[in-house]
């Protein structure tokens, strides 16, 4: 599979999105998780291996997307993407979890043969890791969603565990990505020298104000939004007493 091939890997430039609907962009995203695992039915040590370099491949897709999501260069459509995204992400990692509980996979053990397990367990390992460089290049956003929602951080802290556990992140250029992904999020002590690698980067960097007002903006959107379903629902006949 060449570096083109993958689902973002020919996906429209940042002024292609900048005049795509939101949902569109989310779709764009999304993708990223329907890509199934077909590892070769050989040992389940080399299944591994070939997995490793799918992930690789998926990774280089991952990259791109995240790219078009920072280039659109506006707080508001980026808060908006990843609020669809966390959700959607989220609710995969649970699925997942449940495919492999119910499996009883093992991430320390053998890679599974099963194609159901194999996609749960690409699913666990891939969204991971994307939630982890979502965090790293817009900790504001993230933290916004992410503080508050106690099943999101139980699902997280479990992903973070079975990836450690899996040695796909072994060696590579993912070896810190869940630790500075644990760290930033609050899960795991951060340590004397900690720094996000990319808080001092122009393109990932919004002030306190613009953030702030952009999620102002959001929130009377959806006060907005919310009004126009009341109206269209029209107003409600309530019986009185007598009546009844």
């Amino acid at each position: 599979m060449s570096q083109d091939s993958g689902v973002c890997g020919a996906g429209p430039g940042p002024a292609h999105l900048l005049g795509m609907d939101v949902l569109q962009v989310c779709v764009i995203v999304l993708s990223l998780w329907t890509i199934p695992v077909n590892c070769q039915k050989e040992s389940l040590d080399s299944s591994l291996e070939i997995y490793k370099k799918l992930f690789e491949t998926k990774r280089k897709d991952q990259m791109h997307a995240l790219k078009n999501m920072i280039e659109l260069n506006d707080i508001n459509q980026q808060y908006k993407i990843i609020d669809i995204m966390l959700k959607g992400l989220f609710k995969v990692l649970e699925d997942s979890r449940s495919v492999l509980t119910a499996g009883d996979i093992q991430p320390n053990g053998p890679f599974p043969r099963d194609e159901k397990l194999k996609d749960a367990y690409s699913h666990i390992v891939e969204n991971t890791a994307f939630f982890g460089d979502v965090t790293l290049r817009f900790p504001k956003i993230v933290h916004h969603y992410f503080d508050h929602n106690s099943n999101w951080n139980s699902l997280i802290r479990w992903g973070i565990s079975f990836c450690n556990q899996t040695g796909v992140f072994d060696l590579g250029p993912h070896t810190q990505l869940l630790s500075l992904m644990a760290q930033e999020l609050g899960i795991s002590e951060k340590s004397a020298d900690y720094k996000n690698p990319f808080k001092d980067e122009k393109e990932f960097i919004h002030s306190t104000d613009v953030f702030q007002k952009a999620l102002k903006d959001e929130e009377k959107r959806r006060k907005k939004e919310d009004k126009r379903k009341e109206l269209r629902k029209g107003p409600r006949i309530t019986k009185t007493r007598n009546e009844l």
